[in-house]
């Protein structure tokens, strides 16, 4: 999760970045003293929060920006002015923290702002490119079924076909993400294809049957249900 704080008061930017660190330490997180710096870094952040009054370029300003480049970025703007909040709502932002920042206050904001950039990020459009014996071919993501190592290679079940092509399952894994699942060495089944399981196989759309360890059952329940939780359904 990558994770930007912009204000340009220190004490505020370095307190706001401990206490994200001490709730998610494996975010990384990026620190700007004004909304020049974030637009001219052009990095793409899951999450922003952002101060609204700062010389310059304030965060209302910043904001319409970081909408036109990235409609899926959760923004939650930073205030000590209430009368702010109401502008700041109509940029779509997913909530505001009021000055002097609580922690109490900000890990709740914080975990619901993060629930809601994980589904966000669900919820876009993954394609997976690969190398087959002759050419290079892209996939999307949203038609694998499950994907099975064998030997050197990889079979990639999809709605249409079987691709057999050279990979890795933990580096497609990691390409993927939580919509997947490595329910055994061999197979990472794709979650929105899921119609039932068991505790030591799934079965996925079309009929399709794939081992899960039993040691991972568990594991995989709760994957599976913070899955479906998340806005994810049955394929």
């Amino acid at each position: 999760m990558d994770i930007a704080v912009v204000d340009d008061e220190k004490i505020i930017r370095e307190h706001i970045h401990e206490m994200i660190e001490n709730l998610k330490p494996d975010c990384h997180v990026a620190c700007f003293s004004s909304g020049e710096e974030l637009i001219a870094a052009a990095e793409p952040f899951d999450m922003i929060f952002l101060d609204i009054q700062m010389d310059g370029m304030n965060g209302i300003e910043t904001a319409k920006e970081v909408r036109e480049r990235n409609a899926d970025t959760v923004l939650v703007f930073i205030t000590g002015i209430k009368e702010y909040v109401f502008e700041a709502l109509d940029l779509y932002a997913f909530h505001y923290l009021l000055k002097p920042v609580t922690e109490q206050k900000f890990t709740e904001v914080f975990e619901q702002a993060l629930r809601e950039a994980e589904l966000r990020k669900m919820r876009r459009k993954k394609q997976l490119f690969i190398n087959t014996s002759n050419k290079g071919i892209t996939i999307d993501a949203d038609n694998i079924l499950y994907i099975e190592s064998i030997s050197r290679k990889v079979e990639i079940h999809t709605t249409q076909e079987v691709i057999e092509a050279y990979g890795v399952l933990g580096e497609l894994e990691a390409q993927l993400g939580r919509t997947f699942y490595r329910c055994h060495r061999g197979y990472l089944v794709n979650m929105a294809h899921i119609t039932g399981y068991n505790s030591d196989s799934i079965t996925l759309t079309g009929g399709a049957t794939v081992y899960l360890t039993k040691k991972k059952y568990g594991e995989f329940v709760d994957a599976y249900m913070w899955y479906l939780g998340n806005g994810g359904a049955c394929g």
